[in-house]
């Protein structure tokens, strides 16, 4: 679904990882691991198509309008920006629709439906700014359901968030990847990648190990208790 062949990522030409060669395969569900600077967001939003490769070959079974669609840190999101909960819901109709098409009221249940499959109806028209750290992840969760994409990319979706959130976002990982999406999160949990994640994609400046999650964990000699210690804080 989503090949690599020596593909390099970075910024401004320089790279920030050796060459990744892999495939992430039609409804597996992947972690991406390493350090805090290791250029795992940065993969991500390459394979997205929001920063060029710098070498290497990157191959989409279908275009990236049809296939992807793209959870954000929140960090990376303005939040004061004057848009109420239920128009930033109704954006996952955009790569379907188009920007200036007008939302139906076929598009006006799956909206709502999403938004109580996440447990924030009663948010719906809450400006973005004045929700909480939880209650705003559940809201781009509840986009990603709207737009309903084969492939969901996610980008450290448990940061700044209550383990209530946590534990009703994982399980909808689950519910999703029952359901035969196609799952790459970039996380930094140890625990919840082994607990929750079959595969996993280990990077760091040298090398990368990708594969199922225990054999790359197990097999990879970086992976001792001092390198736990700082993918958990990465």
């Amino acid at each position: 679904m989503i090949t690599l062949h020596n593909l390099t990522v970075g910024y401004q030409g320089k790279p920030l990882i050796k060459p990744i060669s892999g495939q992430f395969e039609s409804g597996s569900l992947t972690a991406i691991m390493g350090a805090n600077g290791a250029g795992k967001s940065t993969l991500l939003k390459t394979l997205c198509g929001l920063l060029p490769p710098i070498a290497g070959d990157l191959a989409l079974s279908r275009p990236r309008k049809e296939l992807l669609s793209w959870l954000p840190q929140q960090s990376d999101i303005d939040r004061t920006f004057p848009i109420t909960v239920s128009d930033v819901v109704a954006m996952g109709c955009w790569p379907h629709k188009g920007i200036l098409s007008s939302i139906k009221r076929d598009d006006m249940a799956k909206i709502a439906n999403a938004m109580e499959h996440v447990g924030i109806i009663d948010l719906a028209n809450y400006t973005i700014n004045q929700l909480s750290g939880g209650q705003f992840q559940r809201m781009l969760f509840a986009r990603l359901l709207v737009q309903d994409s084969p492939v969901m990319m996610m980008d450290e979706p448990f940061t700044g968030i209550d383990s209530q959130t946590q534990e009703t976002l994982l399980n909808l990982i689950c519910e999703l990847h029952q359901q035969g999406k196609t799952i790459i999160t970039v996380l930094h949990n140890p625990s919840i990648v082994e607990s929750y994640f079959p595969q996993t994609l280990l990077i760091n400046e040298q090398c990368s190990h990708w594969g199922n999650t225990q054999d790359v964990l197990n097999s990879c000699e970086i992976y001792n208790q001092s390198v736990r210690m700082e993918l958990s804080f990465g």
